[in-house]
């Protein structure tokens, strides 16, 4: 099986901040616990390049808007592997393929009566890079903004359209087929309720600045950035080469983004595809927003997260394993010092790493550094793994639904039950009453916390790695089609220190 999974192409306008950061995280974890089925996976991010709103921030800059978008673009490159993350490729939409695929697609929906040329009149956000019905706005004393906030123009010009509307019936059947397609439910609901509530036909292409991929045959209008932009997951494939082996292999992807750009990615793109003869993508997840200290993030308050200075703070893992594990996938959450250190305390340090450092430095100082399996296991050992096999089945059934968060409950709360589990059996006490018997609980609760941290693997990686390394195995000896069955004769343990050193606030 093979998995296409992307971010959202990050707008070059600003620097790198926690958004960014948590959405390509999240499909990191997503493409990590992949190839730990034994999938062929593309992990795809990049940077979008284009529009009015670059062109002003280059303007400001006093740079050219190709210098300007290189060093930019830059930014999110660097912070890929600062953030643990794995990526197959990293696309730009100033790229020379990307513009010839664009402006394919471009001549595709036009051979296919799909664009047609009108004026436009109406309310448009710079900030957004959105049309707005005045329904949608908000009105103040000084006029109408944007739901986002954002101040929005009155604008008329010549445009091409691209007839959205003809599309209505068919994302409605789509989606009602394939109610999967779109996570959470809640974002399923509001982009079928908005698809119902009627789709007028969509202005893509724009006159009134030049930073942009040129229309075909009409060099005066530049692609809306929408149409250019989602176009970058299948220039990523070799479209318009549909033929191509990536093409056939990968396509239809799977799209993690944002809340805002909803509407976009299940809305718009599925019309665009379907209108080309494209599949529509595999499955959207729209995830939330993050707040600091229960303030809304704006550049004006000053609250902006720094993604490399809360890493250099806390650990990289530690900030992975929060932002996974402290809200559910998909709500909005809220990043606080003092919820960082509950969480990582509580379930790398006393839990999870707790339990490798007391378990590994009896072993060593007391099992001639290593546990060997026992002929028979008893019941209570037995119990044990049978409730591991309930943990796992869980985990991969949330894992597979994007409910990182519930999966990763799943496997602290059966480290919980390990820890109990110690603490029953008592290995210091049957030191000298049943060595045998001490051997047999060592053995058990090494295999358990091996057998834990494969599951662990795609959101703490690098922490993972150190832990396997203990047991002198290799995340690349285990995943979850051969774990299963792992039952080692020996398991000889290396000189172990703490992994997850307690966060003091």
């Amino acid at each position: 099986m093979s998995n296409f999974i992307t971010t959202p192409i990050y707008y070059v306008n600003d620097v790198p901040h926690i958004g960014h950061a948590y959405t390509t995280i999240a499909c990191d974890i997503l493409t990590r616990y992949s190839k730990l089925k034994g999938n062929e996976n593309f992990f795809l991010t990049g940077t979008d390049e284009h529009g009015q709103k670059v062109e002003k921030a280059a303007l400001f800059n006093k740079k050219d808007p190709q210098n300007f978008v290189d060093e930019m673009s830059q930014n999110f490159r660097d912070l890929i592997p600062y953030l643990g993350c794995e990526i197959d490729e990293f696309i730009r939409t100033t790229e020379k393929r990307h513009k010839l695929a664009a402006q394919s697609l471009w001549n595709k929906l036009k051979d296919n009566d799909q664009i047609y040329l009108s004026n436009y009149e109406g309310w448009y956000s710079i900030r957004d890079e959105a049309f707005y019905l005045e329904s949608e706005l908000i009105k103040t004393d000084t006029g109408f903004i944007a739901p986002s906030g954002a101040p929005v123009d009155w604008v008329k010009e010549e445009s091409y359209f691209f007839k959205l509307s003809k599309w209505e019936d068919k994302l409605i059947e789509y989606y009602e087929t394939n109610p999967e397609s779109i996570l959470p439910h809640s974002r399923y609901n509001e982009v079928l309720s908005f698809i119902k509530g009627g789709l007028k036909d969509l202005s893509i292409s724009r006159t009134t600045f030049k930073w942009g991929i040129k229309v075909p045959e009409a060099d005066n209008h530049v692609m809306y950035v929408w149409i250019d932009a989602l176009c970058n997951y299948i220039t990523a494939l070799n479209y318009p080469n549909t033929e191509s082996d990536s093409f056939k292999k990968f396509w239809p992807g799977i799209h993690v983004v944002g809340k805002d750009i909803l509407r976009f990615h299940a809305v718009y793109w599925p019309a665009f595809l379907m209108a080309a003869d494209i599949e529509p993508p595999k499955k959207i997840f729209a995830h939330g927003w993050w707040t600091n200290e229960g303030q809304k993030i704006s550049k004006s308050v000053g609250n902006i997260i720094n993604p490399y200075d809360i890493i250099d703070k806390y650990g990289l893992d530690q900030i992975r394993f929060f932002l996974f594990r402290e809200i559910p996938f998909g709500n909005d959450g809220d990043f606080s010092k003092d919820s960082i250190a509950t969480r990582v305390n509580a379930d790398l340090s006393n839990n999870y790493g707790n339990l490798i450092q007391r378990i590994s430095s009896f072993i060593l100082k007391n099992s001639d550094s290593k546990v060997s399996k026992p002929k028979n296991f008893k019941d209570t050992d037995l119990n044990l793994f049978k409730s591991f096999d309930e943990t796992l089945y869980n985990y991969l059934k949330h894992m597979e639904s994007f409910k990182i968060d519930r999966a990763l409950k799943n496997i602290f709360d059966y480290l919980s039950e390990v820890n109990s589990y110690v603490d029953t059996q008592a290995p210091w006490s049957l030191k000298n009453t049943d060595y045998e018997r001490m051997v047999e609980v060592l053995y058990a609760v090494t295999l358990m916390t091996i057998k834990c941290s494969i599951l662990l693997y795609p959101v703490i990686p690098s922490s993972i790695i150190k832990v396997l390394n203990i047991y002198n195995l290799s995340i690349n000896d285990l995943n979850l089609t051969n774990f299963k069955n792992f039952l080692p004769d020996t398991i000889i343990l290396n000189k172990t220190k703490p992994i997850f050193p307690r966060i003091e606030l």
